[in-house]
């Protein structure tokens, strides 16, 4: 397909919060600071999952792979936007946005697909405690990561390239801060109502499918919750879970939102502050509240820290 506006030449303009220059210091500020913490915070859940061997179980290994996720959802797109926020050079280059769009779509359905993994695995554990170790075994753990990153591949595989050929008659300017499919899409000067609605189509796949089962698995799990008569018990099954149900809801709600929408009806300003924060505050967000509410993991953190 033709494509008339030199974006292949000459990149891309990304807007971001430029209407807002008083703004966008802030925003460098804070969004440096929480970019910071994120990659601090996952890069040790990483590490703790893989030096301490008591935490060389399913469930680790999955919040491992999410910490690394969540890296890469991060660095995906936070660093380009802190250089365009930091001075008045707004561009990026095609390619450059071609990577960023073809990793996003991929961590992020990738994500998406191994939140449910982790339902299945804390559904296991508290629903068949007894044959968790036997259900959970180590080559299905690495073959539903590895159906995980396939689904999320395809979806930037298929994705990306029918975003990126679309015609934009000259158009360069991407009214977000990232290279981001509806806002890619959205500047098309031909009829993308086709691309829009295979977008859905692979929304309903990677987000609601997933999230589907996520519910159905807690809803197995709490009908077993309320079947333990001790209280202590009731609260260890809890805590157990709390943590991986805090993640999705923080994920899910914000990624339904945006996407879940035919046509993407959710103004351009809304959607730049959204996806700020499942690519930013989330990420961020995920260590601490695995960390905060799991003894595990601290008592893993102070002993590679040698504080015990």
């Amino acid at each position: 397909m033709e494509r008339s506006n030199d974006s292949s030449e000459h990149g891309f303009i990304l807007v971001g919060f430029s209407d807002r220059p008083r703004l966008e210091m802030i925003l460098f500020i804070v969004n440096f600071t929480l970019y910071s913490v994120a990659v601090l915070g996952n890069s040790t859940i990483i590490l703790v999952c893989i030096l301490d061997p008591r935490l060389h179980t399913p469930m680790y290994f999955f919040l491992a792979n999410l910490s690394f996720l969540d890296l890469c959802f991060s660095t995906s797109c936070i660093p380009q936007m802190l250089v365009n926020l930091w001075g008045p050079d707004k561009t990026i280059s095609y390619a450059g946005c071609v990577v960023q769009l073809f990793s996003f779509l991929s961590v992020g359905g990738t994500e998406c697909i191994l939140l449910a993994i982790m339902a299945y695995d804390r559904y296991a554990a508290v629903c068949k405690p007894l044959h968790y170790l036997v259900i959970m075994h180590p080559q299905l753990c690495l073959r539903l990561v590895a159906v995980a990153w396939g689904s999320g591949l395809v979806n930037a595989i298929v994705m990306s390239p029918l975003t990126m050929t679309l015609s934009r008659c000259g158009r360069r300017q991407v009214n977000h801060f990232l290279c981001e499919m509806p806002a890619l899409i959205k500047m098309a000067c031909v009829d993308a109502r086709a691309v829009e609605m295979l977008a859905f189509t692979f929304a309903i796949l990677i987000v609601l499918l997933p999230l589907t089962l996520i519910l159905v698995s807690y809803g197995y799990i709490a009908t077993a919750v309320l079947r333990i008569k001790s209280a202590t018990g009731r609260q260890k099954a809890f805590n157990t879970c709390s943590s991986h149900l805090t993640v999705v809801s923080l994920f899910y709600g914000s990624i339904i939102y945006m996407y879940m929408q035919p046509g993407n009806s959710s103004s351009q300003d809304q959607g730049k502050f959204l996806t700020l924060f499942y690519n930013l505050v989330t990420p961020m967000l995920n260590p601490l509240i695995y960390t905060l509410r799991n003894k595990e993991v601290k008592g893993a953190l102070k002993k590679v820290l040698g504080w015990q």
